[in-house]
């Protein structure tokens, strides 16, 4: 099998155990051939924790989860030099916290305060861990799903604005339709009833080379100058709103770092190869301009008083800057 074809299966299996979220599987997808951090927010219920497990599940991968509560030291998340005593004698020896693993759910990031949610930075951004001056290499294939609920607010503490920048995509996680919530229930109802079955075989997995073999091909797609010139277009327009419109004018407080024109450019090559072409059009930047852009938005009490959404600011944008 190809690398497409691999990781066509995979999307497959993913679906169906997530029922009704086609977009948000694809995104994770996206996520892991991108190799980038993913923050999925949604509320309760909705499948996000499910979606990761799913993914992790049908890869050859150590999957790592870390319950974020108010009272989780950094060490609970990068692990801590640990006291050995030996007949030999004694030293201290690394114990590799969860962050140590290819797919790590950061599972409600926000109920964490701010330095343990500053402990994934480092891992997140250098793919390294330093701990009592000591550096620890992240494994080849590692990347964060962080999940979060967007209405609660007791006990949480929001992301930093330097934390929320380094995911490469914000995917959020809507309801399913009624026809699609009857099959989730049919769904769960089916795997209740088969859990005192005799364990069946689990399917096979996909090795970690595909991985690897299908961000290869993803590097050599196509992006004609023209379509760089887009991607750079759409960002800086963010930083310069006045030049477009009044209204993105009053809305943006503070625009996109360059860092959303690379997750422009990666998400869509990625996108383009998903699509089976060899070359990034607009429609794989308009795809995924959303969930690379709204979280780099900080908008101004202004729009937050007119109950402007991100959302609302890209569909404008996307209207008021010129094709290539």
């Amino acid at each position: 099998m190809t690398p497409r074809e691999h990781i066509d299966t995979l999307r497959t299996a993913m679906g169906q155990s997530i029922i009704g979220q086609r977009d948000v599987i694809d995104r994770l997808v996206i996520g892991l051939l991108a190799n980038g951090n993913l923050l999925i927010e949604g509320l309760p219920g909705l499948a996000k924790t499910r979606a990761v497990k799913a993914m992790a599940k049908n890869i050859e991968a150590e999957f790592g989860r870390i319950q974020f509560t108010p009272d989780l030291l950094p060490s609970d998340v990068t692990g801590t030099e640990v006291y050995h005593q030996t007949e030999t004698g004694s030293a201290f020896k690394f114990e590799p916290g969860p962050i140590f693993a290819n797919i790590v759910l950061a599972d409600e990031i926000n109920r964490a305060p701010a330095k343990v949610q500053a402990a994934l930075l480092e891992a997140m951004e250098e793919r390294q861990v330093t701990v009592a001056g000591t550096t620890h290499k992240m494994p080849p294939l590692f990347i964060v799903m962080a999940t979060q609920n967007p209405v609660e607010q007791e006990g949480t503490y929001p992301l930093p604005e330097a934390q929320m920048d380094r995911f490469l995509m914000h995917v959020q996680v809507g309801y399913p339709t009624v026809e699609e919530e009857t099959l989730v229930i049919a769904l769960v109802r089916g795997e209740d009833n088969a859990a005192g079955d005799a364990p069946t075989a689990p399917p096979p997995r996909i090795p970690q080379d595909v991985i690897f073999a299908a961000r290869a091909e993803i590097a050599g797609i196509h992006v004609s100058d023209a379509m760089g010139r887009y991607m750079a277009d759409l960002v800086y327009g963010t930083r310069t709103p006045a030049a477009l419109d009044p209204d993105l004018a009053r809305w943006i407080e503070i625009g996109s770092s360059p860092r959303a024109s690379l997750g422009l450019d990666k998400c869509g090559r990625t996108h383009a190869w998903l699509s089976g072409r060899d070359f990034v059009d607009p429609t794989d930047i308009r795809a995924i301009a959303h969930d690379v852009l709204r979280h780099r938005l900080t908008l101004s009490y202004e729009a937050q008083g007119e109950g402007v959404t991100p959302d609302q600011v890209i569909d404008r944008l996307l209207d008021l800057v010129a094709l290539p």
